[in-house]
């Protein structure tokens, strides 16, 4: 049994398929065949289950799938130590959609004046998909404002955020000075899609207040969630990084949650047995420059309540 065996399980695993865990690794189906053969030969029993085409992982596939993982991170740790002076030539950072669109553009063009010779791999998308890939030793590092819930990453708050309740300025809400949980009931609402640590934390707000919305809209993308609020007249809870220039410019009305349940901060997160060397402890010193910030000085703002 060698690490490349170990490499092929996972891949097949991942896949659901030796012939696309093939393609992906650039080997022939035969080869992963033989590979999967050989480790079930090694333990004394099936790692699959191979019905109707279809492979499903068995009991001692799974088991070994979660040491495999290890085995691989841990390989990849070694290999980083033994090769410090080639290491960590390309930095893969993830970011939720929230981080993704307001801050990283800018953090990447900072790391870059601090350490030239590192390129950066960015992947933006939901807390729960940045999580999972770190977990698959996807990504070096991730920034994420969504809860994490594996205890083998590890968590750091670096930036204070705040979540938001918007409207567009022609919305019946807008300009009131309070509004209550309770007069949500019904309304339409444009939500980020599940997964989104935005709205895992607004729907638990909703359900601890026996609240229920009419979800309308349900997309990804910012500019498509403030289409949304503008054109179809649409309420959101969206950070308020990302429409400060709306509310600002009138165009937008919004609502401060006034217990401070949805003040919340960015958090850096990476496995517990990550290697920190130079360039990831020069993309954390990147963050910690963009610090906390107010922002609502001189701006009409409402307060959510209670109720």
């Amino acid at each position: 049994m060698t690490i490349r065996h170990l490499r092929i399980f996972v891949m097949v695993a991942d896949c659901g398929t030796m012939s696309l865990a093939a393609e992906k690794m650039f080997l022939s189906q035969p080869t992963v065949s033989q590979a999967i053969r050989e480790l079930e030969e090694h333990y004394g029993g099936l790692l699959f289950e191979r019905l109707s085409k279809h492979l499903y992982i068995t009991d001692l596939g799974e088991k070994l799938l979660g040491h495999a993982r290890d085995v691989l991170r841990q390989f990849e740790y070694l290999e980083e130590q033994m090769l410090s002076k080639k290491q960590m030539k390309i930095l893969r950072v993830g970011t939720s959609m929230t981080v993704g669109t307001c801050l990283l553009p800018d953090m990447v063009q900072r790391f870059k004046q601090m350490q030239e010779d590192v390129d950066i791999f960015a992947c933006v998308n939901n807390t729960k998909v940045i999580e999972q890939k770190l977990m698959d030793a996807e990504l070096d590092i991730a920034v994420v404002e969504g809860q994490v819930k594996s205890p083998d990453l590890l968590i750091k708050p670096m930036i204070e955020d705040e979540l938001v309740l918007v409207c567009a300025k022609k919305h019946p809400f807008a300009g009131m000075k309070r509004l209550y949980f309770c007069q949500l009931e019904g309304q339409k609402f444009v939500m980020r899609e599940k997964g989104s640590g935005t709205r895992e934390l607004f729907e638990k707000d909703l359900e601890k207040h026996g609240v229920s919305v009419n979800v309308a809209w349900e997309v990804v993308g910012t500019e498509a969630i403030k289409h949304a609020i503008i054109k179809d007249n649409c309420l959101s809870v969206i950070a308020y990084r990302l429409v400060e220039e709306e509310v600002r410019s009138g165009e937008m009305y919004m609502f401060r949650e006034d217990t401070n349940r949805w003040k919340r901060s960015f958090d850096l997160v990476y496995h517990k047995d990550k290697f920190i060397n130079v360039g990831i402890n020069s993309f954390i010193e990147c963050l910690k420059f963009f610090g906390s910030r107010e922002g609502f000085e001189g701006i009409q703002i409402g307060k959510l309540s209670e109720g």
